[in-house]
């Protein structure tokens, strides 16, 4: 389906209604499913159109962390410290349990991008790194549902599912919205399709909430916003309904699409987390990032660089072979000395050299002016052999997905281009752009937590409207 395929009809146009309720959620990812929740609990009759033959989104795919603080029951229970202060202003410098959802009251203290057992807390973000760290006290925030390895976002939308309709929310699958209802500037329901026959209008008494996921799969979209990630060398990662269908038809209502040239470029070069005791440097034998960096604010330097190449310097005690989960650099060669390697690399005489003597000399006190590394990660890189990892962008492997969307309120009603809102007209998850909006600043965790807050409210809102 093209972009000119979702649009906006006048109610008068509708002959007639094959259904209705008081609330439409189109979608049942992680945050339709808790938007169907709450508006349920707040006594709402709630349908969710679904275009998949099955729920879940792109939520299936991941490996559950949710971004949550301020003194969390987990948080509580392995001793770390943090108020809602402290979290909100780290957000700002960035840009469950109820439901069934299980949560053990465990730390996982290592650094990883997967963590392979059923932990809970992690350090997933930026919270330790220059200059956050100096601004909000730094906490560990990610909230690993209690599943080993990647099956947490599968675990989590099975009992956010299961507990939306045993609410009794009722769903429909393989219903594709690609009309918006309006009556009076307001939205008063949706048309849908099922295997690209028109099916017809359902009238929604309260609102609908859109919860369509993300753009990543509409090349002509990326065309326009982000262009990057056209480029092969990316992997994109998306389910096939992450068309945009949401964001253009939010616009097509009067919407505005706000950060939409923000995306989730990864490419990491831990495990072993020895390897931030390592520096990043590009073709120019510069550093250009805090290694300690959150693994896509360091890929998305990377990629800032010229040509986007960037390498990774280890020393023979530093560098582990350990098995990445995702990614992981391959290495390039090794080197007696760094003036062999500089040479081999093809970089300007002297300029390697010079980086790993300042770097050297200032981490063996323990300090970085340079980059701020945080201590526990400063450690000289003396023992030969030294190997360089290649991060460059198409020798590394990226992932990414798009962050933008529709300009919401806290309660998820779509701001009108403008001002005001769009009456009875939400956006949640990744059709909307909230918290997350650029991968430098981004933590793991932060899309899934938006998308469970921001679609308890926009289904309580809607429910109470």
């Amino acid at each position: 389906m093209s972009s000119a395929d979702y649009g906006v009809i006048e109610a008068g146009q509708v002959s007639s209604w094959i259904d209705e309720a008081d609330i439409v959620i189109v979608g049942f990812g992680c945050a339709g499913a808790c938007a169907a929740i709450e508006a349920r609990a707040a006594g709402a009759d709630v349908l969710v159109l679904e275009r998949a033959s099955g729920g879940g989104g792109v939520t299936m795919m991941a490996a559950g962390h949710l971004y949550m603080g301020g003194g969390t029951r987990v948080q509580k229970a392995v001793g770390v410290e943090d108020d809602v202060e402290d979290m909100y202003k780290y957000l700002l410098l960035n840009t469950l349990v109820e439901c069934g959802v299980p949560f053990k009251d465990t730390m996982y203290k290592g650094k990883h991008v997967m963590q392979m057992t059923d932990e809970c807390l992690i350090w997933s973000g930026n919270e330790e790194v220059y200059p956050f760290r100096n601004e909000a006290k730094p906490a560990p925030r990610g909230h690993k549902v209690a599943e080993p390895g990647e099956g947490g976002g599968a675990k989590l939308m099975e009992c956010l599912m299961g507990r939306a309709e045993a609410a009794g929310a009722r769903v429909v699958y393989d219903a594709q919205v690609h009309q918006l209802v309006r009556e009076d500037g307001g939205i008063t329901g949706v048309g849908y399709r099922v295997f690209g026959e028109d099916k017809g209008y359902v009238r929604a008494r309260k609102g609908v909430i859109l919860a369509t996921g993300q753009f990543t799969a509409n090349e002509e979209m990326l065309q326009q916003h982000l262009p990057q990630l056209l480029d092969e060398r990316y992997t994109r990662q998306f389910t096939p309904n992450d068309d945009g269908a949401g964001h253009q038809l939010g616009e097509a209502a009067g919407g505005e699409l706000k950060h939409m040239d923000g995306a989730l470029i990864t490419s990491p070069f831990y495990p072993a987390e020895s390897h931030i005791k390592g520096i990043l440097v590009n073709k120019e034998g510069k550093r250009y990032v805090a290694e300690d960096s959150y693994h896509s604010r360091s890929s998305i330097f990377t990629t800032q660089q010229t040509d986007a190449v960037g390498y990774l310097i280890v020393d023979d005690e530093v560098y582990s072979g350990e098995p990445p989960v995702f990614g992981g650099y391959p290495v390039v060669d090794a080197w007696e000395t760094f003036e062999e390697m500089e040479k081999g690399l093809g970089m300007p005489e002297g300029s390697l050299t010079e980086t790993l003597r300042r770097y050297n000399e200032y981490a063996a006190k323990g300090e970085d002016p340079d980059f701020h590394k945080g201590k526990k990660w400063l450690q000289p890189l003396v023992k030969p052999p030294f190997a360089a990892l290649d991060g460059s962008l198409g020798n590394s492997p990226y992932m990414a997905f798009t962050l933008g969307g529709l300009d919401v309120n806290i309660d998820g009603e779509v701001v009108r281009k403008g001002g005001g809102t769009i009456s009875r007209l939400y956006a949640i998850g990744a059709c909307a752009s909230n918290i997350a909006q650029d991968g430098t600043g981004y933590s793991s965790g932060t899309c899934i937590g938006e998308s469970t807050f921001f679609g308890r409210r926009a289904g309580r809102h809607a429910a109470n409207s």
